[in-house]
């Protein structure tokens, strides 16, 4: 597809209404207008989300689940709502399944810590892929290191697409947990995950998918998927940063020992023993984060109203129309060119170090992340230090691509002339 027929192309997305509806778009950046291509590492709130979070400070701050007073009962209704929200919004069986924690790598722990070192031994292996977030790649060294379990690796091809006959080969008898990514952060690829769950249930094995940079851009359906653990964070949905969710099969769940220990998530305490909450607050020690829940809440309803049918295709369109943009500006590389792809463009420019990119950005208000993106085993697949990567969102428009590529093309005849 040229860029000339991208261009032409229309669309009735209404991205112009949907990005005045977020306060921090409207501002300026080193005097220009921003535009905000750092979707992959946390995404700008709209107002619906800010109201509902300061609401709660500002109308029913109280403690919940163990107050009788009007505050409590308020807070906890909300805070109770927004997990059925989630609920609604993955597809759970229940409530119970869905444990509000800090975001996608608390998520990941927890599992490695409670199921990992419950069910791992010398000699079980846990198997990721070379796409993953050091988040989804270190929990599993320590739970190895702790158990003395192994860690597999499914690596990539030339277009940042696991290679399958590997992953295929990869499991085994031994093969206790596989955790892979939903969506890359570094690439975009997206993994044929119900394929891997299916091959990994095969096997015997449990599954965790991480789904940090698939909740926004796509609908997730977590008993189509088949998976036995799903996790995300609220702030790559539109929420508040700080707040998360990690789905686990009830039955799963039900076996696992708590990770951490506190108020709320006992029945009884005694200094001989204790015994355990139900489901979900087994899980969930201490004071939650109740505004970040509530404005979890929020995010889903704005996101459903929208519909994510709608925001994925408007999103690939964007991402159509960025490759061929880029594909035209001397020296610039794309790394990551999986056939299945979402709405990242990570590139390195020969001669040009990713910082320096950024910083050129930066100065022509685009806002774009340069460096590893946690990801450095993805970097050395690619033998590159670090990319520059743009990552859209549905209040991205063809605009802030064209700013984009026209400010690397200033960088070009800045430093590569």
């Amino acid at each position: 597809m040229t860029l000339a027929s991208l261009t032409a192309h229309s669309h009735d997305f209404p991205a112009a209404r949907l990005r005045a509806e977020f306060p921090i778009l409207q501002r300026s950046v080193r005097g220009q207008p921003l535009a905000y291509l750092d979707n992959a590492a946390t995404t700008q709130k709209p107002q619906a989300v800010i109201d509902a979070e300061s609401g709660y400070y500002r109308e029913i701050n109280a403690n919940i689940h163990r107050g009788v007073h009007w505050l409590s009962e308020q807070a906890t209704a909300a805070h109770e709502g927004a997990r059925e929200r989630v609920r609604h919004f993955i597809n759970a069986r229940e409530a119970a399944e869905i444990i509000f924690v800090r975001g996608t790598t608390e998520a990941i722990n927890l599992v490695a810590q409670s199921y990992g070192r419950a069910n791992l031994g010398p000699g079980d292996e846990v198997l990721i892929t070379g796409l993953e977030h050091h988040s989804n790649i270190v929990p599993w060294q320590l739970v190895c290191a702790q158990t003395g379990a192994v860690l597999k690796v499914a690596h990539l091809d030339d277009s940042g697409t696991v290679r399958m006959d590997e992953f295929r080969r990869l499991l085994g008898a031994r093969t206790r947990i596989v955790a892979v990514s939903h969506v890359s952060n570094a690439l975009g690829t997206v993994n044929p995950v119900r394929e891997m769950t299916e091959l990994a249930h095969q096997a015997g094995a449990v599954v965790l998918l991480d789904g940090a940079q698939a909740i926004a851009h796509t609908p997730v359906d977590v008993q189509a998927l088949g998976c036995d653990f799903y996790a995300f964070s609220g702030h790559k949905l539109y929420a508040p940063t700080g707040i998360g969710v990690l789905y686990g099969r009830r039955a799963l769940l039900e076996a696992m020992p708590p990770w951490q220990g506190g108020g709320d998530m006992i029945r009884t305490v005694s200094f001989e023993g204790s015994t355990w909450n139900d489901l979900p607050y087994k899980f969930e020690a201490g004071t939650p984060h109740i505004a970040g829940a509530i404005g979890l809440g929020a995010a889903i309803d704005y996101v459903q109203r929208i519909g994510l049918a709608a925001i994925g295709a408007y999103e690939h369109d964007l991402l159509a129309y960025g490759t061929a943009l880029l594909g035209e500006i001397p020296g610039l590389r794309l790394i990551g060119t999986a056939a299945a792809k979402a709405g990242i463009l990570s590139f390195v420019i020969d001669g040009l170090h990713a910082h320096d990119i950024g910083t050129v950005l930066d100065s022509h208000g685009v806002a774009v992340r340069a460096g590893h993106h946690c990801a450095m085993p993805v970097m050395e697949r690619f033998g590159v230090p670090a990319t520059a990567r743009a990552s859209l969102a549905f209040y991205n428009t063809r605009e802030d691509l064209d700013r984009l590529a026209q400010a690397l093309r200033r960088a070009v005849e800045m430093f590569c002339r």
